[in-house]
């Protein structure tokens, strides 16, 4: 079993800095991509931004910029470092990890619980 834990998410003014952390658990061969997601009321989950095993970065142009996202290859851990929040990135953040259980695993994409990230004054 694998098992996702996120981290790091609360209530922040804007302009401020928050650090999400996603970490993964369990019988694990590795790890390719890493991605956050965000999903706000009524809005459909989007790509935030994504980290590859070789450190290639993407990011959607809405964070390009402010917000910047690494790995810990030896903690299986993701972060989301976001900074000059503004309250349109106000939205429940899901980590996605896909995972390869064995050496001949093509893997699977398995998600995080969700941390709620409200930027408001």
């Amino acid at each position: 079993q694998v098992q996702l834990v996120e981290s790091g998410g609360g209530l922040v003014q804007p302009g401020g800095s928050l650090r999400l952390s996603c970490t993964a658990s369990g019988s694990i061969f590795s790890i390719n991509a890493m991605s956050w997601y965000r999903q706000a009321p009524g809005n459909e989950r989007e790509l935030v931004a994504g980290i590859v095993s070789g450190g290639m970065t993407n990011y959607a142009d809405f964070v390009k910029g402010r917000f910047t996202v690494s790995r810990d290859n030896a903690k299986n851990t993701v972060y989301l470092q976001m900074n000059s929040l503004k309250p349109e990135d106000t939205a429940v953040y899901y980590c996605n990890l896909l995972i390869r259980r064995k050496v001949l695993d093509p893997g699977l994409n398995y998600w995080g619980q969700g941390t709620q990230v409200t930027v408001s004054s």
